[in-house]
């Protein structure tokens, strides 16, 4: 129960399927200690977002009759999941630590949790279904998490239920708002997982130190202005370079992490921006298929594009496709055959024409 609405609405309707349901409320970030929610560690006399989900899980818990019990992860999430983000940071990479939550936290020491409580399954509320023991996208597919998935093993996803897999968004608000659930018209949490919406140049502050350096145009050498750090920004982001009046027609294409140099090119079909394979490494299946050819996704919101794999030692894979824009060392590369999603792993190198791509790490 994270107090939200989606998981609001998995209680409910495990409830009305006849289950006995026990609310489980995970505290993984200690705002006392770690900030606010711009980075501020005086939280003054306001209540942090945090408790506000926690009285709010509770309100609901009430309301449908069902126990509540609290859990601290908040070593484990700096150890498994914040300490990966920074990392991931300082080399340059886009990081995508909800991923690595639900591998660690929420698929792991949650699922640990509930079994010292009895219970014989667990349940959440992403948007995703298990079919015939596969992991598979949600009906509504503008809300299908299964990209956020793909690092839970087959044993991960065992004995789990996905109650809203089958329905959309709007009849999940529809449902708590039935229930006349104080989550019902609650805003859809953002930011980072369990962090939150921040200030996230300001908060990173507090944990890395920023490096400005010079903002150069890859195929004419000219300088045109100051980054103010390269953790601050991924491949294809056009907003926030404050360059002058050219900002708009600007798109970031790499970064050369040793003379800390941003690289940018005007136009967002510019070739800088295209690749043609990855090599994506720390790969997880959580099946038996094996394909060597699929659709993959190299961003959450993204459509999928086919792709064909060629499996390497080391747990690494070559995956080759069509020219793909904006293809990001660090994020997730997630295979699905059909509505299957599979797996995936991390992208370690970006290529064109069987050479890595410098400007890219």
């Amino acid at each position: 129960m994270s107090g939200g609405v989606d998981s609001s609405v998995a209680a409910i309707l495990l409830k009305q399927q006849g289950y006995e349901v026990i609310g489980l409320f995970m505290r993984n970030w200690d705002t006392s200690v770690n900030g606010d929610i711009l980075g501020n560690p005086n939280l003054g006399d306001s209540i942090c977002p945090q408790e506000q989900d926690y009285n709010d899980a509770l309100e609901v818990c009430k309301k449908l009759d069902i126990p509540l019990h609290r859990v601290d992860f908040v070593k484990e999430y700096w150890d498994f999941v914040f300490t990966y983000f920074l990392d991931e940071l300082k080399k340059g990479r886009t990081p995508n630590p909800d991923i690595m939550c639900n591998k660690y936290i929420k698929f792991d020491y949650f699922i640990k949790e509930a079994k010292k409580l009895g219970a014989d399954y667990i349940a959440t509320g992403h948007y995703a279904k298990m079919e015939k023991g596969y992991l598979c996208r949600a009906k509504d597919l503008n809300k299908d998490q299964t990209y956020f998935l793909s690092q839970l093993s087959k044993k991960q996803l065992e004995n789990v239920l996905f109650p809203i897999g089958d329905i959309g968004k709007s009849e999940v608000r529809k449902i708590a708002e039935e229930y006349d659930l104080v989550t019902a018209k609650k805003k859809d949490s953002t930011g980072i997982c369990f962090i939150g919406e921040r200030n996230f140049k300001q908060f990173l502050k507090n944990y890395l130190p920023n490096m400005p350096g010079s903002i150069i145009n890859i195929e004419t050498k000219e300088e045109l202005g100051k980054h103010i750090g390269l953790m601050y920004y991924t491949i294809g982001q056009r907003r926030g370079l404050d360059v002058g009046g050219t900002e708009d027609k600007l798109f970031v294409v790499g970064k050369d992490l040793n003379k800390n140099i941003l690289y940018v090119m005007e136009g967002e079909d510019n070739p800088y921006l295209y690749s043609d394979s990855c090599l994506i490494e720390d790969v997880n299946f959580n099946c038996e298929l094996r394909p060597t050819s699929c659709t993959a996704k190299f961003r959450y919101r993204q459509q999928d594009y086919p792709v064909t794999l060629k499996y390497l030692d080391n747990n690494e894979i070559l995956v080759r496709y069509e020219p793909v824009k904006a293809v990001t060392p660090g994020q997730a590369c997630v295979l699905y055959l059909g509505d299957k999603c599979l797996g995936g792993g991390f992208i370690k190198e970006v290529r064109k024409d069987d050479k890595k791509l410098w400007y890219l790490l």
